[in-house]
């Protein structure tokens, strides 16, 4: 009797339904050859880019220690202790001419990686296959390096000690975590969201982005959020019916309500750069990001944007809400990682810099904590 017909004897067809309904038949793996076309249409994989070719003039070419973790497949097998030696450390520059290739995240160390270290000090324990990802995707800076640099001085009181403070990009591991990494500028006295707990099986970043072309997996998105028909509904995505930006419109997705925050805190700071600090500010999505306005006309001019006139007139307020403007910024997806964090961010520093000048917060709602 094969094994089939002795289940069906002992069972019955019902029993053996039962049975199998016990077991999750796993998808076949995906051809490399499809993984391999995958990758080569990823940000990983652009060759080109200034993430991987920015120190190709260096004499010698080699990226520094500080960036090779996450600019080349040398640097992150360096810190990972797969070229053999310490792990958890860059010991040397990294060669250029590489991108992120599949030795970088396919080898026993990484497979084996559950903990990952912040820039706050905090170390993110019982990790998964995330690990890896967040191993790049945290930020370089957070509340405490912020603090470091306004301490002792006066909030409104331009200092030439105060430049901008970068948290760098694709931060979404930090947006994600929330207050357990403190990557954004968290406001003394003030309490935080922490990790943004999604449904059971969409919590890591590997379960709503394909690992190997990054893409979003919108269709896992669409049981819950009926909006969402493809990638460009994933905006629309909201998960209650408050109005956090106070526009009147609480139908509108999560990115929305943080786009409209955004427009607010940009306008605060120009507000108090002119008239509180009386040197005009300017942002654009070009390093060093923020600018002096030389004309005061409120707009980023080409002969504005450059690095020898990046803004020189920071106070301890304008660097807070800066950081935060900019780290809401520096991670697209910030709606879906955790949007209650980045709106509770932009609510404080728009509160804080109302200390100061007119802002516009009426009917804005800080979301809860709990």
């Amino acid at each position: 009797m094969t094994f089939k017909r002795l289940l069906l004897f002992v069972f019955g067809l019902s029993g053996l339904a039962a049975l199998i309904g016990l077991y999750v038949v796993p998808d076949p793996p995906e051809p490399v050859a499809t993984l391999s076309q995958k990758w080569e249409r990823s940000t990983h994989a652009a060759a080109g880019s200034e993430a991987f070719t920015y120190w190709d003039e260096n004499d010698p070419p080699l990226i520094p220690v500080e960036c090779a973790k996450c600019h080349s497949t040398y640097g992150y097998r360096d810190f990972l202790g797969e070229d053999g030696t310490a792990a958890r450390v860059v010991d040397q520059p990294a060669e250029t001419g590489t991108t992120v290739y599949c030795i970088a995240c396919h080898n026993p160390s990484a497979h084996a990686m559950t903990r990952v270290g912040f820039p706050s000090g905090a170390e993110i324990k019982g990790l998964e296959s995330e690990a890896v990802c967040m191993q790049c995707h945290q930020g370089l800076r957070a509340t405490g390096d912020v603090e470091e640099a306004i301490t002792g001085l006066d909030d409104d009181a331009v200092s030439g000690d105060l430049s901008f403070i970068n948290v760098h990009y694709y931060i979404a591991a930090a947006t994600w975590l929330g207050t357990e990494a403190q990557g954004g500028y968290e406001y003394p006295g003030r309490s935080y969201v922490g990790r943004f707990e999604h449904v059971p099986d969409l919590q890591a970043c590997v379960e709503c982005h394909d690992p190997h072309s990054q893409a979003v997996e919108s269709q896992a998105c669409s049981p819950c959020h009926v909006a969402v028909a493809g990638p460009a509904d994933l905006r629309s995505i909201r998960t209650g019916d408050e109005d956090y930006d106070g526009d009147g419109n609480a139908d509108e997705g999560l990115s929305g309500e943080i786009k409209t925050m955004q427009e607010k805190v940009y306008q605060a700071m120009q507000a108090y750069a002119s008239q509180v600090v009386g040197t005009p500010l300017l942002y654009t999505d070009r390093f060093p990001y923020f600018f002096a306005d030389t004309n005061a006309n409120g707009q980023a001019d080409s002969d504005e944007v450059n690095p020898g006139n990046s803004y020189p007139a920071w106070t301890p307020r304008l660097l807070r809400a800066g950081y935060n403007y900019h780290f809401s910024l520096q991670d697209r997806g910030n709606y879906a990682h955790n949007g209650r964090y980045v709106l509770q961010l932009l609510y404080d520093s728009l509160d804080d810099l109302g200390g100061q000048v007119s802002v516009d917060v009426e009917g804005a709602l800080r979301p809860a904590s709990q």
